[in-house]
């Protein structure tokens, strides 16, 4: 699925959340954010040094080594070479992002699985294929990228929108959500 149309998707699935939320289906719509965005909190992402703010970031980026294929990350799944899974110290575990290269300008939307860089200045980590989506090469290494959060999740279930969900271009979609 290419970043827009999952842009776009996720924008939808919130939309619809917001619009049953509205309509009285408060628990519904919880237990459907609980499942569509399910996140493994430890102990410490239970501390505040979570970044919930929805704020975008800017940043140095790198990518998973090809050793880290098929290990656990911190959400339990397996780090997907091909996948759209990124690492993080600060956002929560199921955040969805969009991902810009400042320098070539180009995009790709990641859900963060795991912990990391432990280097300092980086804010994240992209899988080799999400890396080669936004123009970021093994040859470079690294990239300054802005880090936009699109949806975060929260405690109970619940979800909040980020600053990428706020300026999203929202007119293509029907206008009746829900009805």
């Amino acid at each position: 699925m290419s970043g827009d149309l999952r842009i776009k998707g996720i924008a939808l699935i919130a939309a619809l959340l917001c619009v049953g939320a509205a309509a009285g289906g408060a628990a519904a719509v919880a237990r459907a954010a609980g499942n569509a965005f399910q996140e493994t909190q430890s102990a410490a992402e239970s501390k505040s040094h979570l970044d919930r703010s929805g704020r975008k970031r800017i940043g140095t980026a790198s990518f998973y080594a090809k050793q880290f294929a098929g290990r656990k990350m911190a959400d339990g799944t397996p780090m997907r070479p091909h996948g759209d899974n990124a690492a993080s110290r600060t956002l929560p575990l199921g955040t969805t992002a969009a991902v810009t290269n400042l320098e070539t300008g180009k995009s790709a939307v990641v859900t963060i699985r795991d912990r990391g860089p432990y280097v300092k200045g980086r804010i994240v980590d992209l899988s080799p294929a999400t890396a080669r989506k936004i123009g970021l090469t093994e040859e470079q290494g690294l990239a300054e990228v802005e880090v936009a959060p699109i949806v975060i999740p929260l405690a109970g279930g619940r979800i909040k929108l980020g600053e990428a969900f706020a300026e999203m271009d929202t007119r293509s979609y029907p206008r009746d959500w829900g009805n």
